[in-house]
């Protein structure tokens, strides 16, 4: 059974410019992949976050600068993130997908949930959108998950290309909030060190340029899969970006669909093991739209098979 996909069309409204890697096509292109390629996917709108919600992770001055912008034309925040007339009511809508889906996991409506949105968030920080993220979708929906239904243990697992570290900064000194990450070192945001550990709560397994599946299965096999497992999760998030894909043009890792067929495999045994089969899983990065179809159809379809 297809797990539930939150999504909305204000996420496609999010205009970066002409040439932007990080582009309105790039959703067209998962959605269009999962409705070719599942069938009966319950598909539901994503509400907008309340600004409660994110102040739980964000300064009020990030919110300002994100909702109250009044341009009418595009905004460059850093060199890499834009902010169009139409992107606050997108940023919500990321964010608020991810506070729904760990909604709908937690009541039982569902064992995992996927989220198609757009921009993505885990480069954000507490107090700046930077790395075409606004705000910060995943560490939203765990602080949800902390508050509102009073969890002492939630782990994400971020298989981005580039390392979250947005999600690692907001939660460095937060032991109920695990973070664990493989990306490629060197490159954008040049965070991510294996001596990074914050309170004992973050995992980083930096991998080289040119890294294929071998090498990336090995760093979840001996470092991060047995920190989720000893971790003991009651809620694990991912951060799916798929940008560490062969074709990928921003990078330089070899995976193929089948290492994220694999490494979902992998987090819903633990999810399954440890936190009665919880998991919500949010779209990240990913630039290669052949690449992003096959993989984001790959993630959703082992979300929806057995585990492990």
């Amino acid at each position: 059974m297809s797990p539930p996909v939150f999504t909305h069309s204000a996420c496609l409204g999010h205009d970066t410019g002409a040439g932007h890697f990080e582009r309105p096509q790039r959703l067209g292109a998962v959605i269009d992949a999962l409705r070719a390629g599942i069938d009966g996917i319950d598909w539901r709108e994503a509400p907008r976050a309340t600004r409660g919600q994110l102040l739980r992770v964000h300064d009020a001055s990030l919110l300002e600068a994100v909702l109250e912008q009044r341009s009418e034309q595009p905004v460059d925040l850093d060199p890499d993130t834009v902010l169009s007339p139409q992107s606050a009511e997108a940023a919500l809508r990321a964010a608020g997908a991810g506070v729904a889906a760990v909604d709908a996991v937690m009541a039982g409506e569902a064992r995992a949930a996927f989220c198609a949105v757009r921009p993505p968030g885990h480069h954000a920080t507490t107090h700046a959108a930077m790395g075409f993220c606004l705000f910060n979708n995943v560490a939203v929906a765990a602080a949800h998950a902390l508050e509102r239904h009073g969890l002492s243990r939630v782990a994400i697992a971020d298989f981005d290309v580039h390392h979250g570290n947005g999600t690692q900064a907001i939660f460095d000194d937060e032991p109920r909030v695990q973070y664990l990450s493989s990306h490629q070192m060197p490159l954008y945001p040049d965070t991510g060190h294996r001596h990074e550990r914050g309170a004992g709560n973050i995992f980083n397994a930096p991998l080289p340029p040119g890294t294929g599946s071998r090498g990336f299965r090995a760093a979840w096999e001996d470092r991060l899969l047995p920190a989720i497992d000893a971790f003991r999760p009651q809620l694990l998030l991912v951060s799916a970006g798929f940008d560490a894909h062969w074709r990928d043009p921003l990078a330089q890792l070899q995976l193929a669909a089948d290492d994220y067929t694999w490494l979902t495999g992998e987090l819903r045994r633990l999810a399954s093991a440890h936190a009665q089969g919880r998991l919500v899983s949010t779209l990240e990065g990913g630039y290669d739209l052949d690449a992003l179809r096959e993989c984001s159809l790959a993630h959703v379809q082992a979300l929806a098979g057995p585990a492990g």
